[in-house]
């Protein structure tokens, strides 16, 4: 069995090499796919160091966002299972691991990494606000509620599918709405997401989050939009 890992990157300069070092030694078969979304910080550079270690690298002309980045790569995957690596260092890719043996022991088509599953408190869980905490919990509620889904984390970057079912997904969404995009769609399909507990390490916008107060509406309208109800 092999998990294609998807790695959108648009200006993660401080990150970018561990991320890429961390996937690799992963003790799994593996397939990376990295998409650089028009880096202008040295991203760019740092990824072409480190080029040996990657299966296929994307260059975009222009920044699409992460959706924009996930689709490109789409084309390219041959695993039997795939999931989302973001950039920064919020997530650890150590995680996946136990993801990947999850999905492969139990036979399942979509796992989430869930950064609050069995945590005692919200703010125990790597947030880095209680206004984030709150809005996740919020669009996680709304989530579950359109898709007639039970997760705990519902915008969680670790999305874990099978080959088969992600080929089913045409996504049209280029930002960060690729998140609620996939949920909806693949609650539609009728498919239980299941979830598995994750470390998490948020930064602040200081130290170079991008998601706004705005993805937050986009959210809740993507759900909205795609859903059959």
């Amino acid at each position: 069995m092999k998990l294609s890992i998807i790695i959108p990157c648009y200006n993660e300069k401080k990150t970018i090499k561990d991320i890429i070092n961390e996937i690799y030694n992963l003790k799994i078969d593996k397939q990376i796919i990295l998409v650089d979304d028009n880096s202008d910080d040295g991203s760019k550079e740092i990824i072409e160091e480190c080029k040996s270690k990657i299966d296929k690298l994307i260059s975009h002309p222009k920044n699409t966002g992460k959706g924009g980045a996930i689709i490109s790569a789409k084309k390219f995957v041959d695993g039997d299972f795939i999931v989302i690596q973001d950039a920064d260092k919020e997530y650890n890719p150590k995680d996946l691991e136990l993801m990947f043996k999850y999905m492969i022991d139990n036979k399942i088509d979509a796992l989430y990494g869930s950064r609050v599953l069995n945590k005692k408190r919200y703010d125990n869980s790597g947030f880095t606000s209680n206004f984030r905490i709150f809005a996740n919990h919020i669009l996680t509620i709304l989530s579950n509620i359109i898709n007639n889904q039970k997760l705990t984390d519902a915008h969680t970057c670790y999305k874990m599918f099978s080959r088969n079912l992600f080929n089913k997904i045409e996504l049209k969404e280029r930002d960060f709405s690729f998140c609620p995009e996939i949920t909806t769609k693949i609650s539609n399909l009728n498919i239980l997401i299941h979830e598995i507990s994750i470390s998490y390490n948020g930064r602040t916008y200081e130290e170079g989050k991008k998601i706004t107060f705005m993805d937050g509406f986009k959210a809740l309208y993507t759900l909205i939009k795609y859903s059959k109800k």
